[in-house]
């Protein structure tokens, strides 16, 4: 039985995959992976949206008949008529839970209950506050918080009936741009990229001058080349009050990896039995903690260092 205060959850696909392997994957997830809700919907283009309505609502469907609850994520920036569009209609979604990625979103959702999403930026408490008032009633933290904030916040969170999320593994999304770099990398315009960024399942890798992996773009985002992984910061992030623990997908196995984390969070394995499982998935880029550790983002702190 999950613990009904922790939650494992599995935040919206980032990339832009293939329709046939976007519905696979989410038809496996319902299947077999350990999760408590699914948050659906694209977050990053609105271009890319149309691919997939033809599978959406067969896979809320599966999703939902294997109890697991779906939430539908919005754009995390709107800087066109379509892409307010789009909001729009997520936000239609009266009788489901919406998750805001944008200040769009979350005037359309004033007044209901719903999610706020990591690019929101909530980053102290009378944010907190305004949102709660607003409707908010699960709040999924930016990936940059040291873990002093983290605690701050869930302690507001739990004074307003609100419950705070974070994302414990997956690559973290550090900005958002009007320009697409995926296109541009390719000699190309925003308008006429002709979906270029299929290409990487992950995200491009970008490197420095001299070779080394530095960023991934994907779209518009720019995310860490390195892989967040809080498995040995669990524990702690339960003392503090986080309630609902985020994995954002990626190729790599997924049930493996929720397999992992809701197995730690059950306490039915230790932080190095899990981090062991998920270093066995061999992902091609290095795990990361530092930014829950008051550190760079990109680096990786041994579970000895106190948070």
């Amino acid at each position: 039985m999950n613990d009904a205060r922790t939650e494992l959850t599995l935040g919206p696909n980032l990339f832009n995959w293939a329709p046939d392997r976007w519905r696979d994957f989410y038809f496996r997830i319902a299947d077999e992976a350990p999760v408590a809700a699914v948050y659906l919907g694209e977050t990053i283009c609105s271009k890319r949206a149309p691919l997939f309505d033809e599978h959406y609502e067969a896979v809320a469907e599966r999703l939902r008949s294997a109890g697991k609850t779906v939430v539908h994520s919005t754009l995390g920036e709107t800087a066109s008529q379509i892409d307010r569009r789009l909001v729009g209609e997520v936000c239609q979604r009266v009788s489901e839970l919406v998750e805001a990625n944008d200040s769009s979103a979350a005037y359309h959702l004033r007044g209901r209950q719903h999610h706020i999403g990591p690019l929101m930026n909530v980053y102290n408490e009378e944010t907190l506050r305004f949102l709660a008032a607003k409707g908010a009633r699960n709040i999924c933290l930016p990936a940059e918080l040291p873990f002093a904030s983290v605690g701050v916040l869930c302690a507001a969170a739990a004074a307003e009936g609100v419950t705070i999320e974070l994302q414990v593994f997956g690559r973290q999304s550090l900005a958002l741009s009007a320009r697409c770099y995926h296109a541009r990398a390719h000699g190309r315009t925003k308008d006429t990229c002709r979906f270029i960024c299929d290409r990487d399942a992950d995200g491009l890798t970008l490197t420095t001058l001299d070779g080394k992996p530095f960023l991934v773009v994907n779209g518009i985002q720019t995310l860490s080349y390195e892989y967040a992984n809080l498995v040995q910061e669990v524990p702690a992030l339960k003392a503090a009050g986080v309630a609902r623990y985020r994995l954002s997908p990626h190729s790599c196995d997924m049930v493996q990896v929720a397999s992992a984390f809701r197995d730690l969070l059950d306490e039915e394995i230790a932080p190095p039995e899990a981090l062991a499982r998920l270093e066995a998935l061999q992902l091609g880029a290095p795990f990361a903690n530092g930014f829950l550790h008051g550190q760079p983002g990109h680096r990786w702190t041994s579970a000895e260092s106190l948070i």
